[in-house]
């Protein structure tokens, strides 16, 4: 009977209900070990802290390029509530024009005399989060610093007092120019923690009245062990971060010594792999089940309250590390397509039904009997929320429910994602005397509450379509010190500049001594086009300074920095030139010797302008300088890829870039 009570409160939007009750009679239930749960809301528990993504590594790089309304789009299903993902936590990168996995982000302040916070996209972004959600919880983390920060006496990092303010000047700035509060900040992205400067940066957050909190130390747990004979560092961190806490067989690694210390414990940075390869597949069948998993667990085996996955949003192209990281993919802003992956619908099951300060219950959580886990937190107002996964269930399991302990006693709303239901209202039960049962079918995810205003967006992306060809961009349209548009630098920074030389608009790398490297210490490039073009022509007008290098780069197949981080150009064919008039035509591999195909000794060309082109038909390659043949080549090394423009650590200028096809 209770079957057939739970079949008639069932409802489908899509599937006609004789084909719901095959399905519910054809799965057979353990009625055998029937679940009991009590939903006690005076269990205790840890404070639930947000589910959230961090933008870093330039992985939000193509977002910005993207035109309306699919910016907007992509925007709401992150941050809007009762939309999409409804991210609670926002975590940024502050840029150091360093390589830091897909690309470098920019500096707001080069030098001690430089303070520009209009570069980059990570205000941006943070603004258009902030908008949609005001509750956001907003986070900032260095991977790298510019050069003048380095701490001489401790061979070249960045753990200086320069460095500390210059992290207080960017939440300042936050506040000063965009009205955003930055509640946490990090130390340095993966690298050991200076634990005397973690005290000095949180003195230095008090002496600007700032109440932004740290986070230590994006690393491993070892810092607990530090905290409990430090109690000034105590007081300094106010909680745990480590990234991809599992080891390599998946297993939670929280110490003892973690749970131990008073601090809340988050998983700063996670993935549905350990952060190593490529990552969440666009079907539930891989992607979302793992992250159904994930933030269960998290807080079952590691007592985890915070989760913050690396990346938002794939806007990033795929030929560079770590490909389709996101939780939704949108890399091709030309053509406004993006897909909805099934991780967003996964973090809405809980970040729709929980809030930042509701509260675990600890007895009202745990494993279910024939495979799965659920949790359950509840508001200060009594409002409560189960999030419940059957992912790698074989059987549908029913279960009883008893809400006590002050919970509220209402309709209770079931919200189900599996491979025929995206993130649906499926059903409506009403507690009898307080108490009402459900059956959950196998490999799912359900959300059940007592709040309501959950929501899925609708908007529709239009369809893919490769980068253009012809493509020309002479730089007039694009603001000083900005970076035009598809341009993905790669380390240093491609900003326009007024032309030296010429009238109008340059676009010239700027960074002209090397930052503080966070891994892959590239030379400068900046990266675009479509990772599948294989016969066409680049042509850009250059201009070197002295002593300085420019590459005219083509048919790149990888950009991966972590496949080699010792090399210094992606995998492809290259024409590098000298201001000396030295030239070489080369092929590149990230894990291989350069091979030099031809090179040769011309002109000075030193602060003048030049034409260099490149073209591809089949194995032949042709470079000219100034409609001069320098090489004419047969090879076979790379057969398709993207361009890119280069240079040394110098101010080479860049104009009138043209690709077009055969």
């Amino acid at each position: 009977m209770k079957l057939w009570t739970n079949f008639f409160t069932f409802r489908s939007r899509h599937l006609p209900l004789f084909l719901v009750l095959i399905l519910r009679l054809w799965v057979p239930v353990h009625a055998q070990q029937a679940t009991y749960i009590v939903l006690d809301g005076a269990s205790p528990g840890r404070i639930f802290e947000g589910l959230g993504a961090v933008s870093a590594g330039a992985s939000s790089r193509l977002l910005i390029d993207y035109p309306e309304p699919q910016r907007n789009e992509i925007l709401d299903y992150l941050f809007k509530p009762g939309y999409g993902a409804s991210l609670q936590r926002l975590k940024v990168e502050i840029g150091a024009d360093v390589n830091s996995t897909d690309g470098s982000e920019p500096s707001h302040q080069r030098t001690a005399a430089d303070h520009d916070v209009t570069r980059g996209y990570e205000w941006w972004l943070m603004v258009e989060a902030h908008k949609r959600n005001p509750k956001i919880i907003l986070e900032a983390l260095p991977w790298g610093a510019p050069y003048w920060l380095a701490n001489k006496s401790k061979n070249a990092d960045l753990y200086s007092q320069k460095m500390a303010r210059y992290v207080v000047d960017f939440v300042e700035s936050a506040r000063r120019y965009y009205s955003l509060d930055i509640a946490y900040v990090g130390i340095w992205n993966e690298r050991k923690a200076d634990l005397s400067y973690v005290k000095s940066l949180r003195a230095l957050l008090d002496q600007h009245h700032l109440a932004t909190k740290i986070v230590c130390c994006d690393d491993d747990w070892a810092i607990a062990d530090a905290l409990s004979m430090d109690s000034a560092l105590a007081a300094a961190v106010y909680a745990i971060g480590v990234h991809y806490p599992r080891d390599k067989a998946g297993n939670l690694t929280t110490t003892v010594a973690a749970r131990q210390s008073h601090k809340p414990l988050w998983s700063s940075e996670d993935q549905p792999n350990q952060g190593t390869e490529t990552v969440v597949s666009r079907d539930w069948g891989i992607g979302g089940r793992i992250m159904a998993h994930r933030y269960n667990e998290n807080y079952l085996k590691g007592g985890l309250t915070a989760t913050e996955i690396w990346s938002p949003v794939t806007s990033y192209y795929d030929n560079l590390a770590a490909p389709n990281s996101g939780l939704m993919y949108a890399n091709t802003p030309w053509s406004g397509h993006y897909d909805l992956q099934s991780t967003i619908w996964v973090t809405a099951h809980t970040t729709q039904f929980a809030q930042p300060g509701w509260r675990y219950l600890d007895s009202s959580s745990g494993p279910l009997p024939h495979s799965g886990s659920y949790v359950t937190l509840r508001s200060p107002q009594n409002d409560w929320s189960v999030v419940l996964e059957t992912v790698d269930a074989k059987v549908a399991q029913r279960v009883s429910f008893q809400v006590a302990g002050g919970l509220a006693n209402s309709v209770v709303h079931v919200w189900e994602t599996n491979s025929l239901h995206v993130f649906e209202w499926v059903a409506d039960v009403t507690p009898r005397q307080g108490e009402f049962s459900y059956t959950f079918e196998p490999e799912a995810l359900y959300s059940l509450s007592t709040t309501t205003g959950q929501g899925k967006g609708t908007a529709q992306p239009p369809r893919d379509s490769p980068f253009p060809l012809p493509y020309a961009d002479d730089f007039e349209q694009t603001p000083l010190g900005h970076s035009p548009k598809y341009c993905a630098d790669q380390d240093g920074a491609f900003e326009t500049n007024t032309c030296q030389g010429r009238l109008g608009r340059c676009l010239t790398q700027v960074v002209t001594t090397q930052p503080i490297a966070w891994g892959a210490t590239p030379d400068p490039y900046t990266l675009f086009g479509d990772a599948e073009w294989v016969d066409y022509s680049i042509g850009v007008d250059v201009r070197i300074p002295f002593k300085g290098a420019a590459m005219l780069m083509g048919r790149i197949d990888s950009a991966d920095t972590f496949a080699n981080e010792s090399a210094k150009t992606p995998s492809g064919y290259q024409l590098r030139l000298q201001a000396d008039g030295t030239w070489q035509m080369l092929s590149t591999f990230l894990n291989h010797a350069e091979t030099i195909l031809a090179h040769g000794q011309g002109e000075m060309m030193s602060n003048s302008w030049h034409r260099i082109e490149l073209k591809f038909a089949g194995s032949r390659i042709v470079a000219t300088l100034d409609q001069q043949i320098l090489a004419n080549l047969d090879d076979g090394s790379h057969t398709h890829g993207m361009s890119a423009l280069g240079s040394s650590w110098s101010s080479v200028s860049f104009d009138k870039l043209q690709l077009a096809p055969p």
